[in-house]
């Protein structure tokens, strides 16, 4: 065999491998392309227009993505019924597939959660949630009156009939429950009635079980592939978190406390800005949250009139008993606002916050007066009225008039009464001041 024929061969061989290459490179890439993408949400807490926004957003990003498939991770207590129609809306208009999907253990859809559970294209639960509880109430947290709860009922009972129409009477019949008498249920239960889909121990398990399953959307009926999906999650913006947390009742009434307090500061020593622009943009986020979350506005009288007294504490002639009334006041109309008998639960302040928060307000406050009325009574020292009591030493004779140097300035001086000669050196107490002259006398 010739070394010609040998590297022949050899060159052959390399042709081919690279020929190989050439054909297989584009299918393996095309196979990583085709891998199904499933875009995940996270939600947790009451309903906020920062949540319907955030759902909003990534379903147009799952539509730019041509994305497969859309898991909506929801643990909520509820929120408000039009931000919740918003959201339902959403996801019934959607091209891609939608999975609301109830997690982690312990959590709940409860009350608008509920509609927007079954709003999904398919509906999973972990283990250890619940769902249910989707009776309306009005704005404020109260009853309605019996017409417009009437009312308002069968209109949500009209919708989830609507969304449930393909799960089953039993599941139907659930659904009006939840709302016609806050019937709530776990998820076994949810699963046997068929008012739900699958019961999954995690994202993983949901996926596997999701494969194959056909769900109609918009465009008509669809099967799902989840098998070695990519999965990504999109998170909350900044923007979006910062505005969810602004309906957290703590921090709202955190805001009110903090914006009230560098008010009544910037009142108490005026001169500066930066305490009271920290206070108008602390009261202009509180604001922003007493939109949104539950209140009872009567609480807003006491809290006016909690720092109606801090204020005139300032000109009492005794100090600290209207601090106290407005510290008393401040914890009553905090309560007041927040924490009434119609206030859903997840919407309620902390007690003790409340009460820690108004001690601490109050003590503060009296502390910045106490040193504002010390700084208004001690004498002046600045300029000629400043030397009054102070004490120097003679620079020369007097007799009775002569030189003293007083605070490192020389000045010209004159002694006080029967004295008429003190010798240099000897030391004086400045006793008044008399144009560019001071009156002084012999200090032992």
């Amino acid at each position: 065999m010739s070394v010609n024929f040998v590297i022949k061969r050899f060159w052959y061989l390399i042709l081919v491998l690279t020929g190989m290459l050439t054909f297989l490179q584009p299918a393996s890439v095309a196979a990583q392309e085709e891998a199904p993408l499933v875009l995940v949400l996270t939600a947790q807490g009451p309903i906020t227009p920062a949540m319907q926004e955030y759902l909003s957003r990534g379903l147009r990003l799952a539509e730019q993505r041509r994305a497969d498939l859309v898991i909506f991770e929801l643990n909520t207590p509820g929120g408000n019924v039009t931000l919740m129609s918003e959201m339902v809306k959403d996801i019934r208009a959607s091209y891609i597939p939608v999975v609301v999907y109830i997690t982690p253990r312990g959590s709940m859809a409860a009350s608008a959660g509920t509609v927007i559970t079954l709003a999904g294209h398919a509906a999973a639960m972990a283990p250890e949630t619940a769902i249910g509880a989707a009776s309306p109430v009005s704005a404020e947290g109260e009853d309605l009156g019996k017409t417009m709860e009437a009312k308002e009922k069968e209109i949500l009972k009209a919708q989830v009939r609507a969304l449930a129409k393909d799960r089953g009477e039993k599941a139907i019949t659930l659904a009006e429950e939840t709302i016609q008498s806050a019937k709530a249920v776990s998820v076994g239960e949810a699963i046997k009635i068929g008012l739900v889909d699958f019961e999954a121990d995690s994202l993983d398990d949901l996926l596997i079980k999701l494969d194959g399953f056909k769900v109609k959307i918009r465009s008509g009926e669809q099967t799902l592939r989840t098998k070695d999906a990519v999965v990504e999650r999109v998170p909350q913006s900044f923007i979006e978190r910062f505005l969810h947390m602004l309906t957290d009742p703590n921090i709202v009434f955190l805001l009110i406390a903090i914006g009230v307090q560098a008010i009544l500061i910037e009142i108490s020593s005026p001169g500066g800005w930066v305490a009271g622009f920290i206070g108008v943009v602390c009261l202009a986020l509180a604001t922003y949250g007493l939109g949104i979350i539950t209140v009872n506005w009567f609480g807003m009288i006491f809290l006016a009139l909690s720092f109606v007294l801090f204020i005139l504490d300032i000109k009492a002639p005794t100090h600290g008993a209207l601090t106290a009334a407005g510290i008393a006041s401040l914890i009553i109309g905090s309560l007041v606002l927040f924490n009434t008998s119609s206030t859903p639960s997840f919407q309620r302040v902390s007690v003790p916050l409340v009460v820690g928060t108004s001690i601490i307000t109050g003590t503060v406050f009296f502390i910045i007066m106490i040193f504002a009325i010390r700084a208004q009574k001690s004498p002046i020292r600045t300029g000629q009225e400043g030397l009054v009591g102070r004490v120097g030493v003679t620079r020369s004779q007097l007799n009775p008039d002569g030189m003293v140097q007083v605070g490192g300035e020389l000045w010209s001086a004159k002694l006080e009464g029967d004295h008429d000669y003190l010798p240099a050196g000897a030391r004086v107490k400045v006793i008044a001041v008399e144009g560019i002259r001071l009156l002084v006398r012999r200090e032992e």
